[in-house]
Order: structure tokens, then C-alpha cells, then sequence
């Protein structure tokens, strides 16, 4: 499994960015699945549900089924958030993990900025960044800068630039 990171201020389009990737790689034939880091908290059970009444009375972790699809939830219960490394073990494998988040680790990655969200470029001090997806120029970049519509110029970069997962 190879992984490849976006990463870039809060409201500068990555969610947005990998909506576009994925069509673009799968039609390349590859499986792709995603891993993002939540900053604040978030939660994908509601209350009043069975699972979310499994977690409230204390399960560690509650794995809901059903014909479409299967989750797991993981409590930590004040332990520790995992390291991405801890985290890739956790996913099934597949051709390319894309990883939202997760800026200070070292794999490769790719920045999405804006100007207009008014935040500094993170390539400027991080060597893992390789290139920049902007909606304007960059004259200030030291590496290949992508239109943010241009998915297929960036899935090829993706594919060109992904690395193997350490799990």
C-alpha cells in the first residue's frame, strides 16, 4: 500500500480537492481509500442509537454492521490520540491511501492554499511537501504549483510521488 498526504489550512479545499482525486484515480484502476485527522472532536453515532448507548455505558469500541457497510468506533477514554503510524495498521489495504491531515509526519504530501484564507504557506518550512494546489499563483513556491481543478495533473503527481506505507 502506498500513501500520499494534502495538507493545508483549515478551509483551504482539501476535502474538496480528494472528492475530485478520487474519480480520477480510481478510474486509473486503483483502490484508493482515505485517512483524515479530525482537530476537534467528532462523533458518527447519534444519541439514542444502540451503538451510541454501547459507548455511552462504557464499550471501549462498538462495531456496527450492516448489508452496505461496517464501522468501528474506538473510545480512547482519555489514553493517548494515535500516532498515524498506529492508525495505518488499521486500514485494510488497498493500491493508495490518501491522508488528509497529519502535517507534521513525513510522508510526502501535497499543499492545498489558498491566498484569500490569509494563512502562510506551509511549504516554505516543510521539506515533505512537494508540491502546492492553488486557485491563484504562487509566486513565493519552491515546488510545482497545480491549478486546484486540475485532478488529473495532480493524481498523476500523486502516483508519481506516493510512497510505501510503513506498517
Amino acid at each position: 500500500m502506498k500513501i500520499f498526504g494534502l495538507t493545508g489550512w483549515s478551509g483551504s479545499g482539501k476535502t474538496t480537492l480528494i472528492v475530485k482525486l478520487l474519480p480520477a484515480l480510481i478510474a486509473r484502476g486503483l483502490r484508493v481509500s482515505t485517512l483524515k485527522h479530525a482537530h476537534k472532536g467528532f462523533d458518527i453515532d447519534h444519541p439514542g442509537k444502540d451503538s451510541y448507548n454501547h459507548r455511552l455505558a462504557g464499550a471501549t469500541e462498538v462495531l456496527v454492521s450492516s448489508p452496505k457497510r461496517w464501522a468501528i468506533m474506538h473510545e480512547l477514554r482519555d489514553e493517548p490520540e494515535p500516532t498515524l503510524a498506529e492508525l495505518l495498521v488499521k486500514v485494510s489495504p488497498v493500491d493508495l491511501l490518501l491522508i488528509e491531515g497529519f502535517k507534521r509526519d513525513r510522508h510526502p504530501k501535497l499543499e492545498v492554499w489558498r491566498r484569500s484564507v490569509g494563512k502562510p504557506l506551509i511549504a516554505v518550512d516543510d521539506p515533505t511537501i512537494v508540491a502546492i494546489a492553488s486557485d491563484g499563483p504562487v509566486p513565493e513556491a519552491t515546488v510545482p504549483v497545480f491549478d486546484l481543478d486540475d485532478a488529473e495533473g495532480i493524481a498523476a503527481l500523486i502516483l508519481d510521488r506516493a510512497v510505501p506505507a510503513e506498517r
